[in-house]
C-alpha cells in the first residue's frame, strides 16, 4: 500500500463533516487508493477555495500525504464540471456514495469499481427520470467486487442450467435452488438469467433486480438503516 501520494490521483468526494473551526474531514472514492479519510486543512475558512471543489459528484485531481489512517490533502483540483444530478437522480448519486462508504475496505484499490461508480454517475445525470437501471447495475458490479459468488445460471440443487420459466429460492451463502415456494426470496429463471447478463430492460426484471440486491447487500450494511433512503422517502412525502 502506497501511504506517501506522489502523484495525482482521480477521485470523487463521498461525504465531509466539519472538523475543528476552519477545516473538513473528506472521505473520498479514488482510482488507485480506493477509499480514503483526508484532512482539508483550513477548508471551511472564508478565504479557502476547497470548500467549493470538495463537492460530491465532482470529478477531482487529488493529493495527499500521511502514513496514519488519516491523510492531509494537500492537493486538489477539478479534472471537468460538476456532473448536473438532480431531484431523483441526485438522491439515487447520495445512495451509491452511502454504499461506498459502508461496504468498500479502506485503502484497498477497487479500479473497475471506480469506473463503474464513473458510469453510473453518468448514466445519472444523462437520464435523471430512468435512474433504476443505473443504480441496479452498480449494486450488481458492487456484489461482484466484494466477492459476492453466487451462480446465476444453475440450480445450486441440481447443478442444471437455470429454465427461464422455473422459479428458484434464493439461499444465502448456497444460491437458487429450484423451488414451488412462491415468496419474497423466489425468482423466475429469466430473472435470474438477466441478472447475470445484467439487462435490466424491463419493469418486471427491475423490481426483481432491486428485491434481490436488498437481499444480498443486508449482510454487508448491517441494521444500520441508509441516511440516503430516509432522505429520498422525505423528499417523495414532499413531492406529493
Amino acid at each position: 500500500m502506497r501511504h506517501i501520494i506522489e502523484n495525482w490521483q482521480r477521485g470523487f468526494v463521498l461525504h465531509r463533516r466539519a472538523y475543528s473551526e476552519t477545516s473538513l474531514l473528506v472521505d473520498l472514492f479514488t482510482e488507485e487508493t480506493g477509499r480514503v479519510t483526508v484532512l482539508a486543512k483550513g477548508a471551511r475558512s472564508k478565504r479557502s477555495s476547497l470548500k467549493g471543489v470538495l463537492q460530491p459528484f465532482t470529478p477531482l485531481l487529488l493529493r495527499w500525504t500521511g502514513r496514519a489512517e488519516l491523510k492531509t490533502l494537500t492537493k486538489v483540483e477539478p479534472a471537468a464540471i460538476t456532473l448536473p444530478l438532480q431531484h431523483v437522480a441526485l438522491y439515487s448519486g447520495f445512495y451509491i456514495n452511502e454504499l461506498i462508504s459502508r461496504v468498500l475496505e479502506p485503502e484497498t484499490a477497487y479500479p473497475q469499481l471506480f469506473q463503474d461508480y464513473l458510469h453510473c454517475l453518468t448514466e445519472l445525470a444523462r437520464a435523471p427520470q430512468q435512474v433504476e437501471p443505473s443504480l441496479r447495475y452498480f449494486e450488481f458490479q458492487l456484489l461482484q467486487t466484494l466477492g459476492y459468488g453466487v451462480d446465476f445460471c444453475h440450480c445450486a440443487g441440481s447443478g442444471e442450467v437455470v429454465d427461464e420459466n422455473m422459479t428458484y429460492r434464493y439461499r444465502e451463502e448456497k444460491g437458487f435452488i429450484a423451488s414451488l415456494i412462491k415468496d419474497n426470496l423466489t425468482f423466475y429463471g429469466r430473472e435470474l438469467l438477466a441478472f447475470e447478463a445484467r439487462q435490466f430492460n424491463n419493469a418486471a426484471t427491475l423490481q426483481a433486480a432491486k428485491r434481490f440486491t436488498r437481499i444480498a447487500l443486508k449482510p454487508y450494511l448491517g441494521n444500520k438503516p441508509l441516511k440516503s433512503r430516509e432522505l429520498f422517502t422525505q423528499y417523495m412525502l414532499y413531492q406529493k
